[in-house]
């Protein structure tokens, strides 16, 4: 089922997951232990992320075909630019409709380790606007998401040009849009205000991270332009020394974003999980106790 008509046809909030393909058999095992936990929760559906250059390709297909085929969870695959010819991107959206996988998540991509800009393959594509292109017109029934930015993208000139290359991304067909993630609300409210008046009426997905680890928090928001509220960063900082603390004060904080983002009208939450589970279960555990129309209707009723 497209992941649009999952939000759209629900009376209540949906909840998703994303997950990175591990690269040793080792984490993969760990990987397939969480998601068998996760899927306790009945999520709407789960993303899983490719790998820069396309490392991690023949893990992202096995691992969203298992997800699908074995879980039961509807499963969407990323797709990105880099490193990859347009034959390249062809040949793997016909792998993905072969396996039965009905969503992509379609990304440029972020240059590859050790790059300092930003370079298409020869004969690649340059914007997530003409991937989507490539995937609606040759593949008409697939569905497509796109990346959206509360905090504007880190390469972005300015807000309105990167409002224009969303607007972009929905034009060319993109049915949903998933947010970066974010730890200040306004900036979602902010941003899905702007977007509505620029003529962007896709579902708009925010993203959210629980904290579990203060340096790992400040090397991923150093890296997607996201920032952390001077308030919040206080406490995790006071909290450093103390993994355990950092993690309680990461989930109730996570909780209450996600409660708030809810009861102000967003259609979800996606939450990016860094292959673990406990931050996870723990909040969408109490958003569902509060939101039990996000519960899967049974078939007939």
């Amino acid at each position: 089922m497209l992941i649009d008509e999952i939000i759209t046809g629900r009376d209540g909030p949906v909840f998703s997951f994303e997950f990175s393909p591990p690269k040793t058999d080792e984490g993969e095992a760990n990987l397939r232990a969480t998601l068998a936990q996760l899927r306790e929760l009945e999520p709407a559906f789960a993303s899983v992320t490719y790998g820069a250059g396309g490392s991690t390709r023949a893990r992202t297909l096995e691992i969203t075909k298992w997800l699908k085929a074995d879980l039961g969870i509807e499963a969407m695959a990323h797709l990105t630019c880099v490193g990859a010819s347009i034959g390249d991107l062809r040949r793997t959206l016909e792998d993905l409709a072969e396996a039965g996988i009905e969503n992509v998540l379609a990304l440029r991509g972020d240059p590859p380790q050790g790059a300092t800009s930003w370079q298409p393959h020869p004969e690649g594509l340059r914007h997530a606007a003409e991937l989507i292109d490539l995937a609606r017109r040759e593949f008409p029934a697939l569905g497509v998401a796109a990346a959206a930015y509360p905090e504007v993208h880190p390469e972005a000139t300015d807000p309105l040009t990167d409002l224009q290359h969303l607007k972009a991304k929905v034009d060319r067909g993109a049915g949903v849009l998933i947010t970066q993630l974010f730890f200040d609300n306004g900036a979602y409210f902010r941003f899905v205000d702007a977007a509505r008046f620029a003529g962007i009426e896709v579902p708009i997905l925010p993203g959210i991270m629980p904290i579990t680890n203060v340096a790992q928090i400040k090397r991923i928001t150093g890296l997607c332009g996201a920032s952390i509220p001077s308030g919040l960063l206080e406490q995790l900082e006071q909290r450093a020394d103390d993994p355990e603390s950092v993690a309680e004060l990461g989930v109730a904080y996570a909780t209450l974003q996600c409660a708030e983002l809810l009861a102000h009208g967003a259609p979800g939450i996606h939450f990016y999980t860094l292959n673990r589970s406990p931050a996870t279960r723990a909040i969408l555990s109490a958003l569902k106790l509060a939101h039990p129309a996000a519960a899967p209707k049974p078939v007939g009723g």
